[in-house]
């Protein structure tokens, strides 16, 4: 049966990047519609796509001689294609998950007229991952309806990659002696980047020779840009080919009479790539003189009639390109930095100033209140560093209304969180005036991480600790051994903040002995519960199925909760799940609740249609995330404290732990969760499915893993947390008056879905 996609591997085992670029092929979503052919250039590429061969039979390896052109590769790998469409891959680069399936999906519905469909891409670098560029502007402009170049040139401002489009397999054999440059630009074979050889040529001349054009928004390229210091600098020959690359591309556009809207929207990126050569240094004085006089030649050369140069500066450095006036252009260069320098200066120290002022003015209010009484009626409470009514505090605060109305809590938060606050409640801005005013003169702190350092802690002042999660991973002092983490922190300002804390307070005894080692200080640790964890206990069948109605979540459906959690060893937000395979693997009757940051980023938004048919749903800005867990049937996490706190509904736990050495090793942990789980555990995503599908998440063997869990890390938690904290702190009741902790055995946890469903 013909495939929908062949993706299309070209060229050399590039600094060993082919084999991280095949593993996330054969990981991603075998089920998709999509074949993977191999154009392997040289020996060591070729050892790399037959081991991947024999793991994955979709990928066919073809192998080619050292010296095989890019342009060869290509040709050899669509000769052994037998998709309808085509996608071309540089061995360097790498394919999303879930972005086989994406393409195939997409130009399945597009009509017989469409040649090309443009999507939009990320870069990855050696110290970065999945940086956005500026091509989603572009494509969201031209919408998803099919269209003409000549009617939207402006797609000729996407990057000229062959990755970020596919092409129609019958528009690619029709014209691919079109997309070859008639001189290729780059040493064939030489050095460790492959040749630039003709992508930018066919990249254009795949716009230019298609009847219609589709846009697709989703990311489904990540477009690898190797480190600059580890390639040989460019020779004066790949320079100048920079040009001679857009030279051809102009010749085409000549010998096809396209229009001049087309080469007015060429011209004007060609002239900007050319500049910002020119602009970008680290090439010798000689060289970029020599590259400048030639750019101002073809520049005057292929200027289209009548053409109109940008206001500003932009035009200044066009009209200096053309007169080839590289002198003046250098004065007109160094000058712009100059002033742009002093305009830095100018606006950092006016900051500097404003800063300056700003904190005398506060300084002096602030301690003036701090000479008036405090209010013994007076609560602050945050969250989260002023994101809102949250977590610990806020059962703390919903408690305090019933059993000490006479004390008044006021929220902080941050401005950009302000409209957020539930109405009706009291709040402050951080920062604000009234903010140093209640600061000064509240008796109560109530926070889950530390005030400002700033805030001084008076003798009447009460400070309560609540912590937001059970520590798996290395916290306070416990993190100085780790790096990933604590390059940079200040441990002095941190202990300074701890040493105003009255009251700790703890769910279990494994954190409780942490925090006394991770911030040693002298406080009182409230062995309670954690207070947002009471709902677990107390939350009924109602409260259960409104919650999920309020969700979107068909009766009958299992819903699983999904909240992985942060490495601090990635410099961005690496996409751990395939969400829309994990989908299709568990079937119609399986709704995924997502709590994170996941759609947000192209390389991890699933299909429109699953999304509309309630199968994945987006609930990273939910809150409180109590109600997730309530309304969920079963929990995927990997490291996440959340586990802790689910694992009190007695509900089933799946951790899936790809790269638990690495997240050990770098982040630091207090016991070893794969000895310790709370239920099964996934090393793989297709682990990960067969757990669900094979009913493993729910067998014998997980209900006895997470009780063991929940003995250990539910300790004190019973539904009356935050009643303890406010007798003991707002009210000053002994230990002995209050409500003693419900043995594990005794306690009776909300409702399941299935539990919580009428009959």
């Amino acid at each position: 049966m013909q495939p929908s996609l062949s993706v299309i591997v070209y060229g050399r085992n590039v600094q060993g990047h082919l084999d991280e670029s095949l593993d996330a092929i054969c990981l991603d979503d075998p089920g998709a519609d999509v074949e993977v052919i191999v154009a392997a250039v040289g020996p060591s590429a070729q050892r790399v796509a037959e081991v991947h061969a024999a793991r994955d039979p979709r990928i066919l390896p073809v192998a080619l001689p050292q010296d095989t052109t890019d342009a060869a590769a290509r040709a050899a790998g669509a000769e052994q294609a037998t998709g309808r469409w085509l996608q071309f891959v540089r061995s360097k680069d790498a394919l999303p998950p879930g972005a086989q399936r994406a393409v195939a999906e997409h130009t399945g519905g597009l009509p017989d007229s469409v040649d090309v469909l443009l999507f939009d891409h990320v870069r990855s670098t050696w110290n970065s991952q999945g940086a956005a560029g500026r091509d989603s502007r572009v494509l969201a402009k031209a919408g998803p309806a099919p269209v003409a170049l000549t009617d939207f040139p402006g797609l000729l401002r996407v990057a000229p990659l062959l990755g970020n489009r596919a092409l129609r397999a019958e528009f690619w054999h029709a014209h691919a002696a079109e997309f070859r440059a008639p001189h290729p630009s780059g040493p064939h074979g030489a050095g460790p980047e492959p040749p630039t050889d003709d992508e930018l040529f066919a990249a254009y001349a795949t716009l230019l020779c298609s009847t219609a054009v589709a846009c697709f928004g989703h990311v489904c390229l990540d477009h690898r840009q190797l480190r600059p210091a580890s390639l040989p600098p460019p020779t004066p020959e790949e320079l100048y080919a920079q040009i001679g690359q857009y030279e051809d591309v102009q010749r085409l556009m000549a010998v096809s009479g396209a229009p001049a809207a087309l080469r007015a929207a060429l011209y004007d990126v060609m002239v900007s790539e050319w500049l910002r050569i020119i602009a970008r240094g680290g090439l010798s004085e000689p060289l970029v003189r020599e590259f400048f006089h030639r750019a101002s030649r073809a520049a005057v050369a292929w200027r289209p009639e009548g053409h109109a140069r940008p206001a500003g500066l932009g035009g200044v450095q066009r009209s200096l390109l053309e007169q080839d006036a590289y002198v003046k252009y250098r004065l007109l260069q160094a000058a712009n930095h100059r002033q742009h320098k002093a305009r830095s200066a100018l606006a950092t120290r006016k900051r500097k100033v404003r800063a300056k002022v700003g904190a005398r003015v506060r300084d002096f209010r602030y301690h003036r209140e701090l000479r008036r009484p405090v209010d013994p009626c007076l609560a602050v409470f945050s969250a989260y560093w002023d994101r809102g009514v949250a977590c610990n505090p806020a059962a703390i605060a919903a408690e305090l209304a019933r059993l000490a109305p006479h004390i008044h809590p006021v929220w902080t938060v941050s401005a950009a969180r302000e409209p957020l606050v539930p109405p009706g409640t009291d709040h402050v801005v951080a920062g604000t005036r009234r903010y140093w005013e209640v600061m000064a003169r509240a008796r109560y702190f109530v926070n889950n991480v530390n005030f400002p350092g700033a805030v001084v802690k008076r003798p009447e002042a009460v400070h309560v600790m609540t912590h937001h999660g059970t520590p798996l991973k290395r916290m306070g002092l416990d993190q100085r051994e780790y790096p990933a983490v604590s390059k940079g922190f200040n441990f002095r300002g941190l202990l300074a903040r701890v040493d105003k804390w009255d009251y700790s307070v703890s769910a279990n005894s494994h954190s409780t002995e942490v925090w006394e080692h991770a911030y040693p200080a002298h406080y009182t640790s409230l062995d309670y519960g954690y207070p947002r964890n009471d709902v677990f206990y107390r939350a009924g069948a109602a409260d259960i199925l409104a919650i999920r109605e309020k969700l979107g979540i068909a009766p009958g459906r299992t819903a699983i909760l999904y909240a992985p959690t942060h490495r601090d060893y990635e410099a961005t937000w690496t996409p751990r799940l395939d969400l829309a395979s994990l989908a299709e693997r568990l079937g119609e009757d399986t709704v995924i609740l997502v709590r994170g940051h996941y759609f947000y980023s192209g390389a991890a938004a699933p299909p429109a249609w699953l999304r509309r048919s309630g199968r994945i749903i987006d609930v990273s800005s939910y809150d409180p995330v109590e109600e997730l867990a309530l309304a969920s049937d079963a929990m995927v996490t990997d490291y996440s404290s959340i586990m802790f706190d689910y694992a009190n509904l007695d509900r089933p736990i799946v951790v899936y732990a790809d790269d638990w050495e690495t997240y050990a090793k770098t982040r630091g942990v207090y016991f070893d969760l794969m000895e310790e789980a709370p239920g099964r555990i996934a090393r793989t995503q297709d682990e990960l499915a067969e757990i669900f599908t094979s009913g493993a998440w729910r067998d014998e063997t997980a209900a006895k893993a997470r009780a063991a869990f929940r003995r250990r890390f539910c300790e004190f938690d019973d539904g009356h947390a935050a009643e303890r904290v406010v007798r003991r702190v707002f009210l000053g009741e002994s230990e002995e008056s209050l409500p003693p902790v419900v043995p594990i055995d005794e306690r009776t946890p909300a409702p399941t879905p299935e539990e919580a469903a009428p009959r």
